[in-house]
C-alpha cells in the first residue's frame, strides 16, 4: 500500500518525492476530478493526499468519495501558501458525515 499525491504545486511534489510518495500536478477542476478518480481505482494507493487549494476547487466530489468509500483515504494537506484552516476544514467534514457541529 502506498501514498499519492495530487498537488497544485511542483515544489510540494518535489518535496514528498524526496520521501517517496509519487504524484501528480494538476490546476483545473476537471485535471484534478479526472487524476482523483483516477488514483481512487488503483488498489496499490491506500492514502490519497491533496493540497488544500485542489480539495476546495472539488470539495463536494471529495466530501462524496469519503463518505461513500471506505478506502483509499483522503487527506488534506497545507502547501506551501497554507491559506485554509485545516482544523475547520476537518470540522465541516465531520459535520456533514455525522450531522455534529465541532
Amino acid at each position: 500500500m502506498k501514498f499519492f499525491l495530487i498537488s497544485d504545486n511542483v515544489d510540494t511534489i518535489t518535496g514528498m518525492r524526496l520521501a517517496g510518495i509519487e504524484g501528480v500536478l494538476a490546476h483545473t477542476a476537471e485535471e484534478t476530478e479526472k487524476v482523483l478518480l483516477e488514483a481512487m481505482e488503483d488498489r496499490d494507493i491506500a492514502v490519497i493526499l491533496m493540497t488544500e487549494k485542489l480539495i476546495s476547487l472539488i470539495e463536494d466530489k471529495v466530501n462524496e468519495l469519503k463518505l461513500s468509500r471506505p478506502s483509499p483515504i483522503i487527506s488534506e494537506i497545507p502547501d506551501r501558501h497554507a491559506t485554509v484552516d485545516v482544523t475547520a476544514s476537518i470540522s465541516r467534514y465531520v459535520q456533514d458525515a455525522i450531522g455534529i457541529r465541532l
